[in-house]
């Protein structure tokens, strides 16, 4: 079995990345096999519960009030509204309901409105998670009353690259933001953006961040840059698919028990190398139409793919997993 670290090098991080490519993807493969079943994949469903007018500038997204996109602003989404989505999400065989608010930090106030939709959710038989910006320690442990399972919080990048794609907040509130999560007692969800300029020590950076957390995230999303016209990283040069697959294959190895997320930006990748990312170690996706702001594939689309490779959804059996 291996070994869980948490004090990797960038080096030795690099060093995966430069391997052949198809010893990369058949060491990540066998390290996968040790701990999850490399035929199932956790899906989760996103909801926009509270959408635009973010106050930060991160240079990637739609809802910052800073670029204009042309997205309006909205309330935070009734109760109502929330639970009819989350049957939604769990008929369509989601296991997870996410919910996302874009806000710097939530107010009391507003984190009382997400603590009913938590428990409310949690009562439908669904594992919770929520991303609503920096939380303090109270925040977190208020959360973790409720019963929430999950909090994400990305670190987006390398805290090299950091600086010239937000400014609003800095790498280290992120990383205080993780630990009240994790004192807490609630799952740790982050993960990061590839796509946006960054360089291939940037991303072995990143992965650094993640593994060598005190404790390894319990879910790593990676995502690809969707470029959103009216933002400042609309035009950038789009990431290799190689070095995307790569990333999700190191992520795989230096942290073999986390649930490794194919995250945004599927609708830009062909049925081939989504199965080549599944077959590098991603085993969970969001599942449904849009992710927050940005289109992600048709459930249909997902379950013709998942059948073409053989794939069932998590915690369903194979004859399940195929309605």
């Amino acid at each position: 079995m291996t070994q869980l670290r948490t004090d990797w090098t960038v080096e030795e991080i690099e060093r995966l990345y430069d391997l052949p490519f198809n010893d990369l993807l058949f060491k990540a493969q066998t390290i996968h096999r040790e701990s999850f079943d490399p035929n199932e994949v956790q899906v989760s469903t996103l909801l926009s519960i509270k959408t635009g007018a973010c106050p930060e500038d991160c240079s990637y997204c739609s809802q910052s009030a800073r670029n204009d996109t042309g997205l309006e602003r909205e309330k935070l989404l009734p109760l109502d509204e929330v639970l009819v989505a989350a049957n939604r999400a769990k008929d369509s065989g989601a296991t997870r309901f996410c919910m996302g608010a874009a806000w710097r930090n939530p107010t009391d106030k507003n984190l009382d409105k997400v603590i009913t939709m938590v428990k409310e959710v949690k009562d439908l038989g669904l594992e919770t998670c929520v991303t609503l910006g920096m939380l303090t320690k109270l925040q977190a442990e208020r959360l973790a009353d409720a019963g929430l399972d999950y909090y994400n919080h990305n670190l987006d990048t390398s805290p090299e690259f950091y600086g010239e794609v937000i400014t609003t907040r800095s790498y280290q509130d992120r990383l205080d933001t993780l630990a009240s999560v994790r004192g807490a007692g609630i799952n740790v969800c982050s993960g990061g953006i590839l796509g946006m300029g960054e360089t291939a020590r940037d991303r072995a950076r990143l992965l650094q961040q993640l593994a060598n957390l005190e404790k390894h995230p319990e879910s790593v999303p990676i995502n690809e840059l969707v470029q959103v016209k009216g933002t400042p990283l609309d035009g950038t040069d789009e990431i290799d698919n190689f070095d995307f697959i790569r990333t999700i294959a190191v992520a795989r190895i230096i942290m073999p028990k986390s649930y490794v997320r194919l995250s945004a930006g599927r609708t830009e990748m062909n049925a081939e190398m989504q199965a080549m990312c599944f077959f590098a170690g991603a085993n969970s996706i969001f599942y449904g139409e849009t992710l927050l702001t940005t289109d992600n594939p048709e459930e249909d689309t997902d379950m013709k793919l998942f059948n073409r490779l053989g794939i069932k959804k998590e915690g369903y059996t194979a004859q399940e997993a195929i309605a």
